[in-house]
């Protein structure tokens, strides 16, 4: 007998799939891909043609490519700008400082009260964020819940102190709205340790103090990272807090930004103040990745 011949498979059906298999992780990031380009892209480069163009909302803009508007930005603004660096920077060390042994305390220290305090920590999160800051108000107002009974009941503060309107009480709203996105990435970055790297460093006759320098900081690092660029960005660009808890003279970039774009309906100057604003940041964040050495956190 002749041994029957082998069954051909038409090349077109393997290509076919091997095609289609190579592009699946483009149809899967194609939504998302969308929606940036429509919801943030396309408005950003709106917003660039409004940076150089002259006019008003009622006789329309006209592009004249000109810089005038980041002129005016820079010179009439700068005392806002420099509010925006000082209070974003601050509310991102104190979130830190506050977040970090909470955030260890959870992940080495929470045992079955774990999944409970995480809750805690997101509780906020429940709550509109005007109303946090509005309560926030409330609490450090000068006849609040807080500062009455100091300056009536134990007459520790004088009758005229109020701690409100100060750069004080818009740092403490600031670093109590954004420490939640602190403390979940720090949470995550500890999580993921080894416990047996410490033991091991232990063993090694090392203290708690140099286990915890050469171990835990280091790998929380991505963490730290994560947590800082959650907290500094939003802060530099809030407004909130600052029209609430603060004063004239505390306002920040996004209170010009907002007043001269739904105010004023300056949009040369809002959309300069914008772009100075993301390109600062961008600036900020490029100078702390190198500081902290995270050329190797994203690979």
């Amino acid at each position: 007998m002749t041994a029957a011949a082998p069954a051909t498979v038409s090349p077109r059906g393997p290509t076919l799939r091997a095609r289609f298999g190579r592009m699946v992780p483009y149809l899967l990031l194609a939504p998302g891909l969308a929606w940036l380009v429509i919801f943030y892209v396309l408005p950003a480069v709106q917003m660039f043609t409004y940076s150089i163009s002259t006019g008003t909302l009622e006789t329309g803009f006209t592009m004249t490519f000109g810089a005038d508007a980041y002129f005016t930005a820079i010179d009439r603004f700068g005392k806002q700008f420099m509010n925006s660096i000082l209070f974003g920077g601050a509310t991102t060390v104190l979130t830190l400082l506050i977040g970090f042994p909470v955030a260890y305390t959870i992940a080495f220290r929470g045992g079955r009260y774990k999944n409970l305090i995480l809750f805690l920590v997101i509780a906020p999160f429940f709550t509109s964020f005007l109303i946090r800051t509005i309560s926030w108000k409330i609490l450090l107002g000068p006849e609040g819940p807080l500062i009455a009974p100091l300056k009536h009941t134990f007459h520790i503060l004088p009758g005229e102190f109020d701690v409100l309107s100060t750069p004080i009480a818009q740092v403490a709203g600031l670093t109590y709205n954004f420490l939640p996105f602190m403390i979940l990435p720090l949470y995550v970055a500890l999580e993921k340790i080894d416990i047996r790297l410490i033991e091991a460093a232990e063993d090694l006759y090392a203290d708690r103090r140099a286990a915890f320098r050469r171990i835990t900081l280091p790998l929380a690092l991505p963490g730290v990272f994560a947590g800082s660029l959650l907290t500094f960005i939003p802060a530099m660009g809030d407004y909130i807090n600052a029209e609430l808890l603060g004063n004239t003279g505390t306002r920040m970039i996004g209170n010009v930004i907002q007043n001269r774009m739904l105010v004023q309906n300056d949009y040369p100057v809002a959309s300069a103040l914008s772009f100075i604003l993301m390109a600062g940041i961008l600036v900020a964040v490029a100078v702390y990745a190198r500081a902290l050495g995270t050329e190797q956190l994203t690979g």
